[in-house]
């Protein structure tokens, strides 16, 4: 079964730790060992794993805008103004796989799961799949 999380962002650019959530929804299946698939319904939105601590945040945030400015003259921006956001997205990737090991999340001890609004602040959402095997 798919879970939907509802996130709001409150920044354009806003790095969001799910992790917990995500966390709960592991334990609420009581699967102990597979994989838990995490997927962003948005063109705007990614998704990654890395540390939350707030210098690194602050190192992501200036890296997209670093390789993908928002003020260069993209052909989306014609049509609504957030080429940027679209192509940021295509960087991070709209889905992530992490296993499940004796009913937890198999994440590292520094591993967080992100959600990267790219267009904000907006309301996304997230699904989620836990699956035995």
């Amino acid at each position: 079964m798919w879970h939907r999380l509802t996130v709001r962002s409150r920044r354009r650019v806003d790095l969001i730790d799910v992790t917990e959530d995500i966390s709960g929804l592991v334990r609420e299946s009581r699967a102990q060992d597979g994989v838990v698939v995490v997927y962003t319904e948005h063109t705007t939105a990614g998704l990654f794993i890395n540390e939350n601590e707030p210098n690194l945040l602050q190192d992501v945030q200036k890296w997209l805008e670093t390789i993908v400015p928002q003020d260069h003259p993209y052909a989306h921006n014609r049509v609504d103004n957030n080429a940027d956001s679209h192509l940021r997205a295509i960087l991070l990737g709209s889905s992530l796989s992490v296993p499940v090991v004796e009913g937890r999340l198999g994440l590292g001890q520094w591993q967080r799961i992100f959600l990267a609004e790219l267009d904000g602040p907006r309301t996304r959402r997230i699904l989620v799949r836990v699956i035995t095997g």
